[in-house]
């Protein structure tokens, strides 16, 4: 089954049990995103990646530098542990590792949520990848990526979630839904952003850019 499939499957279930009210303020919340324009002003193929320092769940410093000497890097944000559309998303790059691996790249995977929250969810996902604290939203900034919640979908999350103890922080911000593959020379070869954040870069996809790149 293709990501699309999956992710498709649980926003099917989640509109048949979710009040109305609810689906119409996260619709109205990723209409608000779209048309902030973001998405035009974000990091895209072609633009030269920018390098960064992160600390990974177990506290290792990370580079994309580094790793851009070892090969091309798949580079993914993902909301936090507390997002199912990103669960699902993580465990489908999960197991399309070996075929990135085998063309020679490393994934690395970044969140705004503490390292204590991502090492949680590296370890419920079982993932063999980079998964990378970005404080504050530092590099999803520099890339174009952060958006602020709407004050109704802030609501509904507090109700449910507290997005600050994931955080660490009151910002109310979030990356959008965003994947790059960035060949060794630093630039960005493919570039997914979408405002929806229920749509994700498919693995597959990802792979034929890798395999192009050679």
């Amino acid at each position: 089954m293709s990501l699309r499939n999956r992710l498709d499957a649980r926003r099917t279930d989640f509109n048949q049990k979710a009040p109305q009210t609810t689906k119409d303020a996260y619709q109205r919340g990723v209409e608000s995103v779209a048309d902030s324009g973001i998405v035009q002003q974000a990091k895209n193929e072609r633009d030269q990646a920018i390098d960064f320092i992160l600390s990974n769940a177990q506290g290792r410093s990370v580079s994309l530098a580094e790793y851009l000497k070892q090969g091309p890097v798949v580079l993914t944000w993902y909301r936090g542990g507390w997002c199912p559309y990103c669960n699902i998303t993580l465990r489908a790059l999960q197991q399309a590792l070996p075929k990135i691996k085998a063309e020679g790249a490393n994934l690395l995977a970044l969140t705004p949520e503490l390292p204590n929250k991502s090492l949680s969810t590296q370890e419920k996902n079982e993932l063999e990848f980079e998964v990378l604290t970005d404080q504050d939203n530092q590099v999803a900034r520099e890339y174009g990526l952060v958006f602020k919640l709407t004050p109704e979908v802030s609501e509904l999350y507090k109700r449910n979630l507290s997005l600050s103890e994931y955080n660490g922080n009151d910002s109310d911000e979030l990356p959008i839904a965003a994947t790059y593959v960035i060949d060794q020379k630093g630039e960005i070869r493919y570039a997914f952003l979408d405002a929806e954040y229920r749509h994700r870069a498919e693995p597959e996809q990802i792979i034929e850019v890798l395999q192009s790149i050679h």
